[in-house]
């Protein structure tokens, strides 16, 4: 398995990844998450791409692009309550369902791992939805833990 930084010819294939992310999360969050898969979200790829802050990886293996994640560099000012905040930020991240228990994410979360450390960063964070058991699971396995939590309540 190869990972790597995607190139324009990989977006294609992204998109179809992030489809299946965006129908686990339409199923698992339907009072968010709009169902289908619009031509305005599979052109914001190109969006994403072309963005010098962010850079997207993708996992290869026997020539399929089986697994990606949307790495976002963000800068937060100093403020009156917090420090400067400068992170690697996770965006999204995703292993096809046919690849998935076959290590994909884990030799993500270490391609990134080491694109964080080659590029200054001190930190990695993502945010991710907590009926996604199976992803809160492998991300903490990975070493991620949980720092701050949304919460809400339907009235």
């Amino acid at each position: 398995m190869d990972v790597r930084l995607a190139k324009a010819e990989d977006l294609g294939r992204v998109n179809e990844l992030r489809k299946q992310v965006n129908d686990l999360h339409s199923e698992g969050k339907p009072d968010v998450f709009k169902k289908g898969f619009s031509q305005e979200l599979q052109d914001y790829i190109k969006v994403i791409y072309n963005d010098p802050e962010q850079k997207i990886a993708v996992a290869e293996t026997d020539g399929v692009i089986c697994g990606y994640a949307v790495l976002h560099h963000i800068t937060k000012p100093e403020n009156s309550v917090m420090y400067v905040r400068d992170y690697l930020d996770i965006d999204e991240f995703g292993v096809d369902e046919a690849f998935r228990r076959q290590g994909v994410a884990s030799s993500m979360i270490a391609f990134i791992r080491e694109y964080a450390v080659n590029n200054g960063f001190h930190r990695i964070e993502l945010n991710m939805w907590e009926f996604n058991k199976n992803a809160l699971a492998f991300y903490e396995a990975a070493g991620f833990s949980t720092y701050r939590r949304y919460m809400e309540m339907f009235i």
